[in-house]
């Protein structure tokens, strides 16, 4: 099973004083927009998004279809093949992709720590 490009999306009180401490880490900022209150910020391979007021807890985030620099992968596993595998293996979502659709689409996941996982396909 191939989940796609991993990042941490990591729930922020303050995204200026965030950015700037991830900067003194060497991370840049790869994406996303400081008046939308979130900023998808990179270092090499590792990924981190930075948000605002958007969610409560951090979340491990997997992206099918695209490498670690959101470039497309010519082959992956479709989000909703993805969902197909898991509840085959009986794992319990809270939230899931349609089935009946195609394109971009999500799912969320706890693991056994109630850690929240996103499968987010942007294509």
């Amino acid at each position: 099973m191939e989940l796609g490009a991993f990042s941490v999306s990591l729930s922020v009180k303050n995204l200026s004083k965030s950015k700037i401490f991830y900067e003194t880490l060497g991370f840049k900022v790869f994406g996303g927009d400081m008046e939308k209150n979130y900023l998808i910020m990179k270092n090499n391979k590792t990924l981190i998004g930075l948000f605002q007021g958007m969610f409560e807890n951090n979340i491990l985030t997997f992206n099918p279809g695209w490498d670690e620099n959101a470039n497309t992968l010519k082959t992956f596993t479709d989000v909703r093949d993805i969902q197909s595998q898991l509840k085959e293996k009986d794992v319990s979502f809270i939230s899931e992709v349609k089935t009946n659709t195609s394109g971009p689409g999500s799912f969320v996941i706890s693991n056994p720590d109630g850690n929240t996982i996103l499968v987010d396909q942007h294509i």
